[in-house]
């Protein structure tokens, strides 16, 4: 299984933000794991609130958590929400279960990361995340 290079995290950072700018949307914080869930490249653009790298952290960390994007987890948690406080006991409350958090898909169909974007409305950071990880030409998980 490939993982996310830093290489490819710069990009699809590159790219997230061009996209959002290409949008006329607030400023960005873009994160990118790797499959383990480890840091792998960030960047907060300027007047970008202070807790946005939690919450692009967490919307990535949560999708790996499950295994899925963090769209899926809110409209799971959302019909059940006795699993939301479940998982955020378990988590601590790392999961931030809002769309904006992709996972990257390798050729085979591995996660080999996952993206979280935080910055505007989560449809429009999940547009952001996508935009960057197809530029980076790997395959969002949505």
């Amino acid at each position: 299984m490939a993982k996310v290079t830093l290489e490819q995290a710069n990009e699809i950072i590159r790219a997230g933000q061009a996209k959002g700018r290409e949008m006329d949307i607030g400023p960005l914080t873009i994160v990118v794991l790797d499959d383990g869930g480890h840091l792998v490249s960030m960047q907060r653009e300027d007047k970008s609130g202070i807790l946005r790298f939690e919450i692009a952290f967490g919307k990535a960390w949560g999708g790996l958590a499950i295994g899925r994007s963090s769209r899926a987890n809110e409209a799971d948690i959302i019909t059940r929400e006795h699993f939301g406080v479940g998982l955020a006991a378990a988590s601590n409350g790392r999961i931030i279960p809002v769309a904006g958090g992709v996972l990257i898909v390798d050729q085979n169909g591995d996660v080999a990361g996952a993206v979280g974007v935080t910055g505007d409305s989560s449809d429009n950071d999940e547009t952001c995340a996508i935009a960057g990880i197809e530029a980076a030409g790997l395959s969002p998980k949505v």
